[in-house]
């Protein structure tokens, strides 16, 4: 291999390491972001965070818990429900099929090498899939402040 072919291979690595910790979004509406910290950690960042802005929340679901219940075993997964009706209302009485999406949701999901996801509905996403007036886009954009601090 010339010594150009591998710069060239070594900088496609580097790009590619890089883009594994910034924000992904696969064309399916979910943005996953890497944890800086364990499931219990981020989860428990995230309950600090919304308590402090105010924000309710409304269930920690624990599906790795619950298939340890049952018998089987997954890596440590948690959803966090959470909302604010001042802010969903509005896009309920918008785009009543918004309901459907709230309240918000943060998945926090260990892979089988051991990282820490964080994975949340793009507020572009919700907007188009509901037809949502653009003003009211940032009711639901907090979703993505809250998923980046309980990252870092």
């Amino acid at each position: 291999m010339k010594t150009w072919q591998l710069a060239v291979v070594i900088a496609g690595l580097a790009l590619a390491a890089s883009a594994a910790d910034k924000p992904m979004d696969k064309g399916d509406g979910i943005v996953t972001i890497p944890s800086s910290h364990s499931v219990d950690e981020t989860v428990a960042r995230l309950k600090d965070i919304l308590q402090s802005k105010g924000i309710t929340l409304f269930a920690v679901i624990d599906h790795s818990g619950e298939a340890a219940k049952v018998g089987m075993k997954m890596p440590n997964t948690k959803l966090v429900i959470f909302g604010n009706p001042k802010g969903g209302t509005p896009l309920m009485l918008a785009a009543p099929s918004i309901a459907i999406d709230l309240p918000l949701k943060i998945l926090v999901a260990e892979d089988a090498q051991g990282k820490v996801w964080i994975s949340y509905n793009s507020p572009q996403y919700l907007k188009e899939r509901h037809g949502l007036p653009e003003n009211l886009v940032a009711n639901i954009a907090v979703v993505e402040t809250l998923a980046t601090k309980a990252a870092e």
